[in-house]
This record gives structure tokens, sequence and C-alpha cells, in this order.
């Protein structure tokens, strides 16, 4: 199964709101998802990106691979989009604990 980090759509009628999601690429837009790691609200000015960094590097460490979108969100929020840079990025060992 290929993962794929990408936007969901929700929100009203030109009031677009989007959650962030890791799904199965075949899934539909607003389909099944596996899990949220986060929202992107574009009607606010600045428009504003938030992302769970923790399930977001397990994600992309586990091979999930970000849509164009999400990736120049995840840029603009200066957070890495490859899974090397992002496993460094506070993802605990299975060996630490967690305070």
């Amino acid at each position: 199964m290929a993962a794929t980090i990408r936007l969901a759509r929700h929100g009203a009628k030109k009031r677009p709101f989007y959650r962030i999601i890791v799904t199965d690429s075949r899934a539909p837009r607003d389909g099944r998802r596996l899990d949220q790691v986060g929202t992107y609200d574009p009607s606010q000015d600045p428009p504003r990106a938030r992302f769970e960094e923790a399930k977001l590097a397990l994600w992309l460490q586990r091979g999930a691979r970000p849509s164009d979108t999400v990736a120049q969100l995840m840029k603009r929020s200066g957070l890495a989009s490859t899974p090397a840079t992002a496993a460094a990025a506070q993802v605990p060992e299975a060996g630490e604990a967690q305070t």
C-alpha cells in the first residue's frame, strides 16, 4: 500500500478548510483516511497550516509521500519533507522514556 499525505476538503461552500491526512493513494479525496496529521485554513490572512510534527515524522519515516501542495505547506512551515531529516525531528526511540 502506498501511503500519501494530502489535503481533504471540509468546510462550507466558498469557505474551504482542509485537513492534512495520511491515506492510501488510491482512496478518493474525501474518502477513508489512516490518520490526520494537521490542518490548513486558507481563509485566514496569512493562510495558516498546523502540523502535528511527531505524527508527520512518523508517517514520513514509514514511507508516506507528501503531495506537491502538502510539500509546499511543509516547506513554508519550516518542516522537512524527506524521511531522513524528519526522523530526527522529535520521534522518540523505542527505548527512550517519554516525560
